[in-house]
């Protein structure tokens, strides 16, 4: 196993956004014997350890997908500071086709990997893992959370968060009877928002749905007949858009063909860029953060380290609705955009945390 830093020229150079995120920690890995191509990116570890993911997708190019691991990493910071979970953020992908190149061997390398940090970076499950492949990370690193042998997938718990974050931003905009009754588009029917679909139903919401898989949009079909299936959804005569699939769909040119009056959604990384949140309240469009709103997963997995009863797990994800609650009312008191909100309130807690715990 091989392992080097970043590039200078692609993460302390960068002239986008991400150049001045402030990361850590950025480390390449490479292993010929398993096919092991891995990037994990630590980005701030003043909460606690860094705690995010592990995405495992077929990226088109090598910078693709560090652009990925860098946003995706300062997105975990974010939301563990926005929840008030004692953690840092970090992310890794493993670059290639899950369904070609996941092998025993290539999840145990990339334990070995994660376990050469010291437990600086622990890993739970992402788009292309599962609480299976978990399990066989967990023979080579004891620093993993959600495998089946712990707290298991954290679809559910993000799908709860999300839907919890929507109900209070559907009060806060239409009263009392919030998702009763309205239209929802779930964009991508995966492990979270097939489950976001179940709790919609029961809340009373009409529910469309799309997705790129023919497989997952026949099983939310065959669960829930009452669903209606669009070819996408971010056009479509909604009241709310819930994007669960990939990020960076919120674009200039998108936010003009929105129809929906509250965006929220399980897709990490929404914006394509900060300049994109100001566009949608010109159109008069609630964003919740998209941080803010899915942190349930790791609320699960973070109760995992710290022994938490699956009751008080629940109650602590309920509780993303006070957050997104309290961020809109701010919001509306102060003049100031969602996400304006709720960087301030993650820059306090990182503030308090101090640099003397950084790294």
């Amino acid at each position: 196993m091989t392992l080097t830093a970043a590039p200078a020229d692609l993460v302390f150079e960068r002239t986008d956004e991400l150049g001045t995120a402030g990361h850590e920690q950025v480390v390449f890995c490479r292993d010929a014997a398993s096919g092991l191509r891995a990037i994990i990116a630590i980005h701030d570890t003043r909460l606690g350890p860094a705690l995010g993911g592990t995405r495992f997708y077929p990226y088109a190019t090598e910078s693709a997908a560090l652009t990925d691991v860098l946003r995706l990493s300062q997105g975990m910071t974010h939301k563990a500071a926005a929840a008030g979970v004692p953690l840092g953020g970090g992310k890794a992908v493993i670059i290639g086709d899950p369904a070609t190149v996941k092998t025993p061997a290539l999840l145990a390398a990339y334990g070995r990997l994660v376990d050469s940090l010291s437990g600086r970076y622990i890993t739970a499950g992402d788009v292309g893992t599962s609480a299976q492949d978990l399990d066989v990370v967990a023979t080579a690193t004891r620093h993993v959370v959600g495998s089946n042998g712990g707290s298991g997938d954290s679809g559910f718990s993000t799908a709860y968060g999300v839907f919890s974050a929507l109900r209070a931003a559907a009060e806060h905009r239409w009263g009392a009877d919030g998702l009763r009754g309205r239209r929802v588009g779930v964009e991508g029917v995966g492990k979270v928002g097939a489950q976001l679909v179940g709790l919609l139903l029961e809340e009373g919401a009409e529910v469309t749905v799309s997705d790129a898989s023919g497989d997952a949009l026949a099983r939310v079909l065959e669960r829930h007949p009452r669903v209606t299936i669009r070819h996408a959804v971010l056009d479509a005569p909604l009241d709310v858009y819930a994007p669960c699939a990939l990020g960076a769909t919120l674009t200039p040119g998108s936010v003009d063909a929105i129809r929906a009056s509250i965006v929220c959604g399980a897709a990490n990384n929404q914006l394509l860029d900060s300049s994109v949140a100001p566009l949608l309240r010109r159109r008069d469009i609630t964003w919740v953060p998209d941080y803010v709103a899915n942190a349930g997963g790791l609320i699960q997995v973070g109760g995992e380290i710290w022994e938490r009863t699956a009751d008080e797990v629940r109650g602590d994800i309920a509780r993303i609705a006070d957050t997104v609650r309290a961020i809109l009312r701010r919001s509306d008191d102060g003049d100031l955009l969602p996400s304006e909100v709720a960087a301030e309130i993650v820059a306090e807690r990182l503030a308090a945390a101090g640099e003397g715990s950084r790294g």
